[in-house]
């Protein structure tokens, strides 16, 4: 039986959905519906559903930014990701995005006969050996399309009562910490009151990787990037003793291993 997860803050919309889907997939089974990003996350790694029906827009976090998460915290025994159908209002230039990288998307309000198409574009990927593997890559270039934005030269840090400009070249790793930034140098951390989501855009992507959720490092402060058995990948770093893990979504940078 192919399981299913809705997430949709509009509780008469997720009904909705949940009605057309009974009729247009019968054995189909909604393990689990979710008004918010957050609770979108939990329930899925959860219940481990193998499609996600993503509202783009939810309160706490967006249904991009859920698939992202729900990427990064996939189980190693959980199997394949799930396929990630998006549900929006958005016009015709951003449903062009959805229709190249996504696995579909669903026009709100839904209809029988999209929701019918987008039925049979499931089962059929659902029936590939390697819908793990398309999966992935569709997440990993919705996460990728995002708009160009100045880079920066310096992260503005609050040290005491001052504020310190710290060089990005001087910069070795990135960390999320709630709605902080830890900055990483190979002589100090520093605190900055941004979140990586409104961060990474403004970095230049040729120098700064993306390889977790919570974690962007300098490329060339890697000295190593060593493949473990489970299949992650830890980097050992030039100037600091951590090891950096890097998620599945993003392991296949480092493919050459």
């Amino acid at each position: 039986m192919t399981t299913a997860l809705i997430a949709e803050d509009e509780p008469l919309l997720a009904d909705n959905l949940r009605a057309e889907l009974a009729a247009a997939w019968p054995a189909l089974q909604i393990v689990a519906q979710a008004g918010s990003g957050t609770a979108t996350v939990a329930l899925a790694l959860q219940h481990r559903p193998q499609i996600c029906f993503l509202d783009i827009r939810m309160p706490g976090m967006t249904g991009l930014e859920a698939a992202q998460a729900i990427g990064e915290d996939w189980p190693d025994d959980a199997g394949a990701l799930p396929l990630f159908v998006f549900v929006t209002a958005y016009d015709q230039y951003a449903l062009q995005a959805f229709d190249a990288a996504a696995a579909d998307y669903l026009l709100k309000p839904v209809t029988p006969d999209r929701l019918a198409q987008s039925v049979a574009r499931l089962q059929a990927r659902l029936a590939q050996p390697t819908t793990g593997d398309a999966t992935l890559a569709t997440l990993r270039q919705l996460l990728t399309q995002a708009a160009a934005a100045p880079r920066l030269r310096h992260l503005q840090a609050a040290v005491g009562d001052a504020i310190e400009l710290v060089p990005v070249d001087n910069l070795v790793y990135l960390e999320a910490a709630d709605k902080y930034v830890r900055a990483v140098t190979a002589e100090r951390d520093y605190w900055v009151r941004v979140s990586l989501r409104e961060l990474a855009p403004q970095l230049d992507p040729e120098r700064f990787w993306q390889v977790h959720r919570s974690t962007i490092v300098q490329i060339d402060a890697v000295a190593r990037a060593q493949r473990l058995e489970n299949g992650n990948v830890l980097l050992e770093l030039r100037q600091r003793p951590e090891k950096l893990t890097v998620s599945r979504v993003h392991a296949s940078r480092f493919k050459a291993l």
